[in-house]
């Protein structure tokens, strides 16, 4: 590619830092190879999410994260990337990014794009390098260290991926290392030259028009300097890493994620992006509240950090209460990011219990999301209600999934592509067939089907965006849990009630002095002009948004 065909659209700095346009928005996450698909390959791409902007516009989320589109061998679809100021054939091109920003803008949308700053892929020319010598210049942008005696791996960490999180290079004689795949070997954040090139990375894409970064594994960018082997876990911690592979629960992670120094990463890149107003959204996997806080609180870090705990929540009161608020306690400010689903964690429908009951629990727990300060993100096709998909051994496409310990955590199910209307290819590819299977999906799925029934999950999806834009009071005014017996998680913020009944019997919240009325309710009986009564009653699984008049 030539100097020419990379030069950005010129773009002005801002002078100093922009107000935090994100406060109030909703997210939505565009897992890119599943959303559409425009040049028919059965793999989406960005011309294919360019035509479903005015969709997007229209459910009314206002800022877009969308997974990585660089160029990439695709060991992990992507989260190996070979260049990361250049797109890769399958997806399109940097005039197809230019484009996609300049419509995204058009309609009111921001643009945030992965980066992924933890590991390259081994086909990056920086690994190419480092792996052909130890004297290579390039060979202390990873960490390598030399065999342990008897010639084994310097230490017991392990992958995500199950395995060792080593690999040995029989050429220089040393050890790589890879919290993921092989192909993704971990760079050195250590060296300053690493920093350099990210520093030039994020302002290619600033000057491109994008508006911030979702930053991926970003508690794990720096490690422990003397890389010492790390404790087994606790039977309570393993429990709480479900989903993730057996060898990688097997520890507890005291020296290979959340080091204190990956803060120092986030405060130097806050001087580049804070001049355009770009914003830093971390995928900081911490599921204690107080260490996620510590990414954010301060604000010269990150701006926003992902909140997982959710995703590994059951839909029992206790927990539901607990989970959210401590989120709320130790990061206050509007500064989280709240999440139920996404590409790497089962659909909340399926979590949730599966069928009619997952889908009525995914919206109430949406409901309690949507009204609490930050920016909920809402992961593609969870405004359409949809659970996991069945998807057949022989069709497996994830490799966390079909590695041999990997205790059946693959991800296929929930990153089956978009539904957008019945017929072939169900509207996201017109191939025969598509990079992953649809697994047991029907027309009823389908966003052209459920856009036209106002009593579907997507227009109650779309109903709830719009009165958390509405409401004044879900922007400004702090959370006040309530107390409430008989399974009801609920607070207050201002004039506003959110309550979501979290048990198979009908229960009840006594509302507090004053004329209310039901502003939503995910069973859509909020048109009623009348005021409510003193005592609400809930449907099982039903939650409601109540405001004072």
């Amino acid at each position: 590619m030539t100097g020419a065909d990379r030069a950005a659209p010129a773009r002005e700095q801002t002078t100093g830092r922009q107000a935090a346009w994100w406060r109030g928005s909703v997210g939505y996450e565009v897992y890119l190879r599943s959303f559409a698909d425009a040049d028919g390959d059965g793999v989406g791409d960005l011309w294919g999410l360019y035509g479903k902007l005015d969709y997007l516009a229209w459910l009314g989320v206002d800022l877009l994260w969308v997974t990585p589109f660089y160029p990439s061998p695709m060991l992990d679809h992507g989260y190996d990337v070979a260049d990361y100021c250049d797109v890769d054939p399958r997806y399109g091109t940097l005039a197809a990014v230019d484009a996609l920003v300049e419509r995204a803008h058009a309609l009111g949308l921001r643009l945030l794009i992965d980066l992924v700053p933890n590991h390259t892929s081994w086909e990056h020319p920086w690994f190419r390098q480092a792996r052909s010598a130890r004297d290579n210049p390039y060979r202390d942008y990873y960490i390598w260290r030399d065999p342990a005696a008897g010639g084994g791996p310097p230490n017991n960490w392990r992958s995500h991926f199950g395995g060792p999180a080593w690999s040995f290079d029989e050429r220089t004689g040393q050890w790589w290392l890879h919290l993921f795949l092989p192909g993704q070997p971990d760079l050195n954040w250590a060296n300053h030259a690493v920093a350099d090139e990210f520093d030039d990375i994020l302002r290619f894409w600033l000057d491109r028009g994008v508006d911030g970064f979702r930053v991926d594994v970003a508690h794990a960018l720096v490690k422990h300097p003397d890389l010492p082997d790390n404790p087994p876990a606790r039977h309570e911690q393993a429990a709480l890493m479900a989903g993730m592979s057996a060898a990688y629960r097997s520890q507890q992670h005291l020296y290979d994620v959340n080091q204190p120094g990956v803060l120092d990463i986030y405060r130097r890149w806050r001087k580049v992006v804070d001049p355009y107003g770009g914003l830093l959204l971390g995928e900081a996997y911490v599921l204690e509240a107080p260490d996620l806080a510590r990414y954010v609180v301060d604000q010269d870090g990150l701006h926003l950090a992902f909140w997982f705990r959710p995703l590994h929540m059951d839909w029992d009161p206790v927990a539901v209460r607990e989970v959210l608020e401590a989120a709320t306690v130790a990061a206050p400010d509007s500064s989280l990011a709240w999440v139920q689903s996404s590409h790497d964690r089962p659909r909340a429908v399926t979590r949730f219990g599966g069928g009619a009951l997952g889908r009525a629990r995914a919206l109430a727990h949406a409901t309690l999301l949507m009204g609490l300060p930050g920016v909920p993100f809402v992961y593609q096709g969870e405004e359409l209600g949809l659970a996991d998909a069945r998807i057949a051994r022989e069709d497996a496409r994830d490799p966390a999934g079909v590695r041999d310990d990997a205790g059946g955590s693959s991800r296929d199910g929930a990153r089956t592509p978009m539904l957008w209307s019945p017929g072939p290819g169900l509207g996201f590819t017109t191939a025969g067939r598509p990079w992953l299977p649809f697994g047991d999906r029907t027309d009823a799925d389908t966003v052209a089907v459920q856009r036209a029934d106002p009593s579907s999950t997507l227009r109650r999806y779309r109903r709830l965006i719009r009165l958390r834009r509405e409401t004044p009071d879900l922007h400004t005014e702090p959370v006040q849990w309530v107390d409430e017996a008989g399974g009801v998680v609920a607070y207050r913020r201002g004039r506003v009630l959110v309550a979501a009944n979290c048990t198979h019997d009908e229960a009840a919240v006594e509302l507090p002095t004053g004329r209310w009325r039901l502003a939503f309710a995910t069973a859509g009986q909020e048109d009623r002009p009348e005021p409510l009564a003193a005592t609400l009653r809930l449907r099982p699984q039903e939650a409601v948004v109540a405001q004072s008049t």
